[in-house]
């Protein structure tokens, strides 16, 4: 009996080893291809986040509304960097490689995935923005985007929340009209989402 529960024990274990060695690391795709790559790495069981945006386009005999990725020419993958997963991403069409050092693939933290992956579920309001590197650093109390952090900046008399992936230098603006925000102390860069605004 002991034998199984240590054995049990040890598949667990090995289970909760593999999962925390699973990063996030952007790959940079060929222009246009990324709904493609997303769809090949899901079938290849490659866990992928390919964040988007829904707008309207006005053609010449009407509007059509069309949705495209948020971040052009990046997808995001979830992997263990020296699992046979990523010879198995950089062999998809498409796929010009991973982003970071000498192409090595660069990891990034958790909280920027999660603060993108929180503003689309919460249905908020956003639009890509200019990357931000330096600002007030705020915390959103209450409401569907409660914790996020950002730097305050006014755009149009709105207030935005603005949310980083800092390795591909890329951001939206989540429109926080109505959220409180207060000001957060600075903590180097431990960035999950940054609010814009300026007085």
């Amino acid at each position: 009996m002991s034998r199984y529960i240590d054995e049990t024990e040890q598949r667990l274990g090995g289970e909760r080893a593999r999962e925390e060695s699973l990063l996030w690391y952007a790959v940079q795709t060929a222009p246009r291809h990324e709904k493609r790559i997303s769809a090949e790495l899901a079938a290849k069981e490659i866990e992928c986040f390919l964040p988007t945006i829904t707008r309207d386009s006005q053609w010449t005999d009407r509007r059509k509304t069309i949705v495209e990725p948020l971040f052009a020419g990046y997808v995001f993958v979830r992997l263990a960097l020296a699992s046979p997963t990523r010879i198995a991403l950089l062999r998809t069409g498409g796929v010009v490689g991973m982003v970071g050092i000498r192409g090595a693939g660069t990891p990034i933290p958790d909280v920027e995935i999660n603060a993108i992956q929180r503003v689309l579920e919460a249905g908020a309001t956003f639009a890509p923005h200019p990357y931000l590197e330096v600002g007030q650093r705020v915390r959103i109390r209450g409401g569907a985007l409660d914790g996020l952090e950002g730097i305050l900046q006014a755009m149009k008399g709105d207030h935005s929340l603005i949310v980083s992936v800092e390795l591909i230098h890329r951001s939206i603006a989540v429109t926080i009209s109505g959220y409180h925000v207060f000001p957060v102390a600075e903590i180097g860069k431990l960035s999950n989402a940054v609010v814009t605004g300026q007085n």
